[in-house]
């Protein structure tokens, strides 16, 4: 909790701005509460800024019943790419992750760590097979090991096993390691 502080109090000039900027060029919200299952598969809301426009699940269920590209890739990676829904300031922050900062939140109100799983909706579940309990077994993270090792560029299963090794041999070292490595993943806006 002390670096998530640590890092709360350097990043929140940048967090306002980012809270202008998503004001100031959308209707809607400031923050997106979603909710995700956590340790020992306990819903909470995770924090995002906002990025996408009004009506989003609106947009998406009429771009996924015309579009069967678009709704088998959503299948397979519950991502789009050039997604109708995001906002060209939620484009920019998602590129740099900076959408995801309000996260620090969570890791403050002891709902997700540093450096973990990625937060999964129910959805996700099935995905995890065998693996779930291991999800289940920490608390997710605000990075992780497949955040560093290709993010969006990997398929759904090679997440799924990313976020399985880490739990099976999870370090403090590990994990130190794994925050370094952020740094110029999201610096870059390589983060698929």
């Amino acid at each position: 909790m002390a670096v998530a502080t640590l890092l709360l109090v350097l990043v929140f000039p940048l967090m306002c701005l980012c809270a202008l900027a998503v004001l100031g060029t959308s209707r809607g919200s400031l923050l997106f509460r979603h909710p995700r299952i956590g340790r020992n598969g306990d819903v909470f809301e995770c924090l995002k800024f906002r990025t996408m426009v009004l009506n989003a699940d609106h947009t998406i269920e009429d771009l996924l019943s015309k579009s069967p590209q678009h709704r088998d890739q959503w299948e397979a990676l519950h991502k789009l790419d050039r997604d109708p829904r995001v906002t060209p300031v939620g484009a920019f922050l998602r590129r740099y992750c900076l959408d995801e900062l309000p996260q620090l939140f969570n890791v403050l109100a002891g709902q997700m760590s540093m450096v973990g799983p990625r937060p999964i909706v129910a959805a996700e579940t099935e995905k995890f097979g065998a693996n779930f309990a291991l999800y289940c077994s920490v608390k997710p993270g605000l990075t992780g090991l497949w955040q560093i090792s290709g993010r969006h560029l990997l398929s759904y299963s090679q997440r799924v096993e990313l976020d399985a090794m880490y739990v099976r041999s999870r370090t403090l070292s590990m994990d130190v390691l794994i925050l370094l490595k952020t740094a110029p993943v999201v610096l870059c806006g390589r983060n698929g």
